[in-house]
């Protein structure tokens, strides 16, 4: 993976798929990674959908870029913007934040908003479900962004090790990103329903429901509920020790 960095996040340079953006949080260092417009097929196998509403496979285009977290947040950053560490699993700082709600999520995305400290004319945000699925793929069309199986050498899954895992314990996916199966669920900004099963251009969601979607699994989760298709969904005020996510970086413009 190259690690040049982009100091310019909204410049006419070229970028590519992975390209990391250093900032600086709340005096924590978060790398983010580019996810280029494109398009890719969002959804499971016709044999392989289990309880995520992904049973069609259908095409999806994203015609802007986005960036990343290369990681779930941590608990340093997460405690270095609200001053409150609520994971169950402490004792490491480079472990995801859990414990931690959609609503509370939401209310650290405000609050680092509020602080003015993204790029110009930038705002931190949750990835969509779809912009979470590309990442994680990363231009892969298998199960998981490995492959078609799921190895203790490549994830926290599966009370394998009974509690989270510091980030980048495992390797990188083709655009740079960790963990995106198992460790924790990440919520996403999308309240759920039905997948479509026609084409798509810049999905956002339905505009109003009662669950918000969550992606990637966790470190108590089956393989199968790990896949980069799955989905699963929860009140936007429910909070577990498997629950996490991680930061979207999009252009105002």
């Amino acid at each position: 993976m190259e690690t040049r960095n982009i100091q310019s996040p909204n410049s006419p340079e070229s970028r590519k798929a992975g390209d990391p953006l250093e900032l600086s949080l709340c005096g924590v260092k978060a790398i983010f990674r580019y996810c280029p417009p494109g398009t890719f097929i969002m959804g499971s196998l016709q044999n392989d959908a289990i309880w995520d509403g992904a049973v069609d496979p259908h095409k999806v285009k994203l015609k802007r870029g986005f960036w990343l977290l290369e990681t779930p947040v941590t608990q340093a950053l997460w405690k270095a913007v609200t001053g409150e560490n609520p994971s169950d699993f402490q004792g490491m700082d480079a472990r995801p934040v859990e414990k931690v709600s959609w609503n509370d999520c939401n209310a650290f995305i405000c609050k680092l908003n509020n602080a003015e400290i993204a790029p110009d004319c930038m705002k931190f945000d949750f990835p969509t479900g779809e912009e979470w699925e590309y990442a994680c793929r990363a231009g892969t069309t298998t199960r998981y962004n490995c492959g078609d199986e799921l190895t203790e050498s490549d994830a926290n899954f599966d009370e394998i090790f009974g509690v989270t895992t510091p980030v980048k314990s495992f390797a990188p996916n083709a655009w740079g990103f960790y963990d995106m199966h198992g460790n924790v669920w990440e919520w996403c900004s999308d309240w759920y329903s039905d997948y479509s099963s026609t084409s798509c251009v810049d999905p956002q969601g339905p505009k109003s429901g009662s669950l918000r979607v969550l992606r990637g699994g966790s470190w108590c989760s089956s393989a199968e509920n790990c896949r980069s298709a799955l989905r699963s969904n929860y009140d936007p005020s429910y909070l577990r020790s498997n629950c996490g996510f991680r930061l979207a970086l999009r252009s105002l413009n």
